[in-house]
């Protein structure tokens, strides 16, 4: 029933079938419609699909959405190379086989996904990185190695040439760490520093930041942490256990005051 009245309304006007439509055709068309405003033009760097093993799914579609509702001009990136690991979100356990990021990534952004290695900085005003630990577990290590990390090096250009062409960098949730790790002493936040503090049980964070030669700055589930000097946004999102309308909104927030940087 549910193809059925889908191909009636995409394809029956010209006698085609569900079947018969081309996929990336039907993205290509929302591309376009997407890319036709006036405002910024924005990179977002996935990681995959999913909050356990790549990018959190309502941070990046809130990144999307704020994004879409300011005019902006989107590309999704996502490295083309395999996930760390896959994890069964149900029961949080290992399982096979292996996923590649930029396939899952696809998942999110319906399709319309390019090779993180094909992203040139000169054709975008602002890059943007959501949560889920596929920042700290495919985009770098700090899920093993902590302060000690290392930054994928096709990540770490991006954000080197972001940095360096003095363009607007937004992250949120774990993601922080990488600008952490990439630029000396910028000043970004993960939200709370007190670890004993139940609401916010990745607090930790915050100290291996400082260790990298990060500075903390404390915020709120809401709030937004704005370093003018090295153009960088951040903002918590889920590192703290809020409720989903909460990390919308925050995400909002960064995304607001990334677009008044780029």
């Amino acid at each position: 029933m549910l193809a059925r009245t889908m191909s009636r309304r995409l394809g029956a006007a010209r006698g085609r079938t569900l079947a018969s439509l081309s996929f990336p055709s039907i993205v290509g068309v929302q591309w376009r419609r997407c890319a036709s405003g006036t405002g910024k033009r924005v990179a977002v760097v996935l990681s995959g699909c999913g909050v356990y093993d790549g990018s959190e799914i309502t941070e990046a579609v809130a990144v999307l959405t704020h994004l879409s509702r300011a005019e902006a001009s989107v590309r999704c990136f996502a490295p083309d190379a395999d996930q760390m690991h896959v994890v069964d979100h149900r029961s949080g356990k290992e399982m096979n086989p292996a996923r590649n990021q930029l396939q899952e990534a696809a998942r999110i952004a319906r399709g319309d996904v390019a090779a993180l290695a094909t992203l040139r900085v000169a054709d975008f005003d602002m890059v943007c990185f959501p949560g889920g630990f596929g920042a700290a577990k495919n985009l770098s290590d700090f899920a093993n190695a902590g302060p000690d990390m290392k930054v994928a090096p096709d990540v770490a250009a991006v954000i080197a040439d972001f940095h360096g062409s003095k363009k607007t960098i937004a992250l949120c949730c774990i993601a922080p760490v990488l600008a952490a790790s990439c630029i000396r002493g910028v000043k970004v936040t993960v939200g709370s520093d007190d670890a004993s503090d139940p609401m916010w049980p990745f607090a930790g964070t915050a100290e291996a930041i400082s260790e990298m030669g990060g500075q903390h700055v404390v915020t709120d589930e809401g709030g937004v942490c704005v370093d003018e000097a090295n153009r960088v946004v951040t903002a918590p999102a889920y590192m703290a256990n809020s409720a989903p309308h909460v990390v919308y909104d925050g995400v909002g927030n960064m995304i607001d005051a990334a677009l008044k940087l780029a």
